[in-house]
């Protein structure tokens, strides 16, 4: 530009910086008034998933999601990743169906390589989440085996480990649930799988994985409402998910100075494999999650993003803290 011409070079410079400024405007109010594709609409919580009165159903323990009438929700076809959780090693228990397969499709879709346990008998709804996991080009790693033998816990670690390349998380949320009417027909046996498997087995998870976990690596526990309002019929039930409860508020002291984040889930009632398979009566399962402000029982896909927040790198200074969700019905 020469010295001739009528307009300066500041004020070219000026001209453009006004005009770049009005078409990031223009950008910036298109945005706006057009939502991400991410952006999930707005729904009625109260009429968005089926509400009881239920079929009256049964399976053998544990039960399997693909059998259940209607078909629990765990986000198969809904939920949408953004990268918070790229490059993330995650170990689930109970990835088979319920929140861990909610929390293994959401972690997939947020980047992560995932390892789910389940039990044999659980293959077939295993098998649905490792094809859902690999559609996302991520790592998948099907771990089966009962979380009642010490030994295997340990060696469930060790193979997550190895075929993972590590392990940043860790969601322990395998639980066994049988109702009860009194605690007289609570056999000794009965009591003594339910505490293997819902408090011995994150125990010995826990222990077998500290070694692999670095600063920034979070432990995520399944409790529930039980915890703090248990049902009567759930006697051995309830008792563990208050030892989980406590578990996560005295682990996240001890860890939280080595950097490692301990947080829980609370559901409420939830429409999962555990509620046709011996966790409640027909009664109960004919009006389950009826009871609730929301008129319904929650589907594993609510929850999934709770357990990526509680994963993910943004939540630093969530530690300690049980989140819960009951439909309004409750507390964490």
């Amino acid at each position: 530009m020469n010295d001739d011409n009528p307009m300066s070079r500041r004020q070219a410079v000026s001209a453009a910086g006004i005009g770049l400024a009005v078409a990031a405007a223009s950008a910036s109010d298109t945005a706006r008034a057009q939502p991400q594709d991410t952006a999930q609409p707005m729904t009625d919580p109260t009429t968005r998933y089926p509400k009881p009165p239920f079929q009256r159903q049964s399976q053998p323990w544990p039960g399997l999601a693909s059998r259940m009438e209607p078909r629990p929700d765990h986000g198969e076809t809904s939920y949408r990743g953004s990268g918070r959780l790229a490059g993330r090693r995650a170990l689930i228990t109970g990835g088979d169906s319920g929140m861990g397969r909610a929390a293994a499709i959401a972690y997939a879709r947020e980047g992560a390589d995932v390892a789910i346990n389940y039990l044999p008998d659980e293959e077939a709804d295993a098998g649905e989440v490792m094809a859902l996991i690999k559609a996302e080009g991520r790592l998948g790693l099907a771990l089966p085996g009962d979380l009642q033998d010490e030994a295997f816990c340990t060696r469930l670690v060790a193979d997550a480990v190895r075929g993972l390349g590590g392990l940043d998380i860790l969601v322990s949320n395998a639980a066994r649930q049988q109702t009860r009417a009194s605690i007289l027909d609570v056999s000794t046996e009965d009591f003594d799988a339910t505490m293997k498997t819902n408090i011995y087995a994150p125990f010995w998870l826990i222990k077998a994985a500290l070694p692999h976990l670095r600063p920034g690596a979070s432990i995520i526990a399944t409790t529930s409402v039980q915890a703090n309002d248990p049902s009567a019929e759930l006697y051995d039930y309830a008792q563990t998910k208050a030892a989980t409860t406590s578990f996560v508020r005295s682990l996240a002291k001890q860890l939280g100075p080595k950097g490692i984040r301990v947080n829980g889930v609370a559901p409420g009632p939830i429409w999962t494999p555990l509620q046709v398979s011996g966790g409640a009566t027909m009664e109960m399962l004919e009006k389950f999650g009826g009871m609730t402000p929301l008129g319904r029982p929650g589907q594993p896909a609510e929850l999934a993003s709770i357990y990526v927040q509680l994963a993910a790198a943004d939540a630093s200074y969530a530690t300690g803290q049980v989140y819960g969700a009951a439909g309004g019905s409750g507390q964490p």
